[in-house]
């Protein structure tokens, strides 16, 4: 019988998940929710780590048992830690593991006009925070097309007016508040584009983006080379974290501005990409790997706790 590495050992363990929930509320603690105000952060923080486990339990993300998509969602997220998280940061990236428990149930139904509404209003909602996120929109509807193969004109509708819901609220409450113009100026945000050569990165941001890029793409790649030992409906899954990893660095590279909400946003694909490629490997070599990335992790995370951050 053979062996089992230690990395093997820790990615199907059942006290792996509590431990670094554990770690969690350390790191938590270390960044000052008591001198900072940083509440809500922790308690969001915790709660997408629940959503994210629920989201890899019903899709099955991972063909044997392993948390390893919540595990490394919460340990890069406390990577980054709060001190430079706004409320509204969390809030998108709450919303955006809500989409895809939702989208992931319309697969393959093109008659999932209730789970593609259900999802886009969260989009919807998130968009009231960030409302660059409506960029993404046409890859999501690419992605219902290509991978979630529920795109019909019934959805289509479904998801516009799942983005559009919210907004009959907001409407509501600027009209009876005289702040409608504000809503006006919500919007014009989105013809604001920015230089990004005059966009300065601190040096905090700059290595979280590197870092995260290095890892979603080391996740891809493994992805790519043994999908076809998944099922198929988790290589269709796959391929919208795959899209959404690409999508999202893009938008960062182009948009830099925007990097404290889509760094939540990218978070969430590296997560699931780099789970899986913890959870199915099993040589020398990616165990050298999974005690380095954990090295690495810890690093910057006292990095991001204690470091003052600099401008490049």
């Amino acid at each position: 019988m053979t062996k089992k590495r230690r990395q093997e050992r820790i990615a199907i363990s059942r006290f792996t998940l509590p431990l670094t929930v554990l770690y969690g509320v350390v790191v938590a603690l270390l960044a000052g929710p008591f001198q900072h105000g940083l509440w809500v952060q922790t308690v969001t923080l915790f709660v997408a780590t629940e959503m994210m486990v629920i989201l890899c339990n019903r899709h099955s993300l991972i063909r044997v048992y392993s948390r390893m998509v919540p595990i490394v969602y919460l340990f890069l997220s406390a990577m980054l830690c709060f001190r430079s998280t706004t409320v509204a940061n969390t809030v998108v990236g709450l919303c955006f593991i809500a989409f895809y428990m939702f989208f992931f149930e319309a697969y393959q139904d093109r008659k999932a006009a209730g789970f593609v509404f259900y999802a886009f209003v969260m989009i919807g909602i998130a968009s009231v925070f960030f409302v660059q996120i409506l960029y993404l929109v046409p890859v999501l509807w690419v992605i219902m097309i290509t991978y979630i193969l529920a795109f019909s004109l019934r959805t289509f509708v479904a998801s516009i007016l799942g983005l559009l819901f919210p907004y009959w609220f907001v409407i509501g409450y600027d009209a009876y508040t005289n702040q409608l113009p504000d809503l006006l100026s919500h919007f014009l945000k989105l013809t604001d584009i920015g230089n990004v050569c005059h966009y300065q990165y601190t040096e905090h941001q700059a290595v979280g983006f590197v870092f995260i890029g290095l890892i979603g793409l080391t996740g891809i790649i493994h992805f790519l080379r043994n999908s076809y030992q998944d099922k198929i409906k988790t290589r269709m899954l796959y391929g919208c974290f795959v899209t959404m990893q690409v999508a999202t660095m893009i938008f960062i590279i182009l948009q830099p501005q925007h990097y404290p909400f889509l760094i939540h946003i990218l978070i969430i694909s590296t997560a699931a990409l780099l789970g899986h490629f913890l959870a199915l490997t099993h040589t020398w070599l990616t165990n050298v790997a999974f005690h380095v990335l954990i090295a690495l992790v810890l690093l910057l995370t006292a990095y991001n706790l204690w470091i003052p951050s600099l401008i490049f």
